[in-house]
């Protein structure tokens, strides 16, 4: 796990809690696993399949981001195993998780598609830094 393990440390040498990085370790997990295709196009179709296609396409184009709920979160991640364990870690409810991740989530991705579109498959981006500037 050498990219979660960048991160993670970056975040120890910081002086930041555990909690946000715990919240990095998600956001890295599902950006490197995504849905079912996997990756960020992967979490992009799982956004689709889960009626928040306009959402997540606001987050990838050049334009304004969309909010979105930790209820509409929760619809279309809930199920995602990650997240149940950085909860119990943290000792966040899954509510609050949700919340701290819909405000994170969509900056994320805006940042990793700054010409309207996704990643070529494959690609790797540097998450550590886009994580650790996002959190700053």
């Amino acid at each position: 796990m050498g990219l979660l393990d960048s991160v993670v440390g970056m975040l120890g040498q910081g002086g930041q809690g555990g909690g946000q990085a715990a919240l990095i370790n998600v956001v890295t997990t599902l950006l490197s696993q995504g849905g079912q295709g996997g990756g960020l196009a992967g979490l992009v179709q799982q956004f689709q399949q889960g009626g928040l296609g306009d959402v997540v396409s606001s987050w990838v184009s050049t334009g304004q981001n969309l909010p979105i709920s930790a209820e509409q979160l929760q619809s279309v991640l809930g199920g995602h195993s990650a997240l149940a364990g950085v909860a119990e870690q943290t000792g966040l409810s899954q509510g609050d998780l949700m919340g701290q991740l819909s405000q994170l989530l969509p900056q994320v991705i805006d940042q990793m598609t700054p010409n309207g579109q996704l990643p070529p498959a494959g690609a790797q981006p540097d998450l550590g830094s886009l994580l650790g500037s996002l959190l700053k």
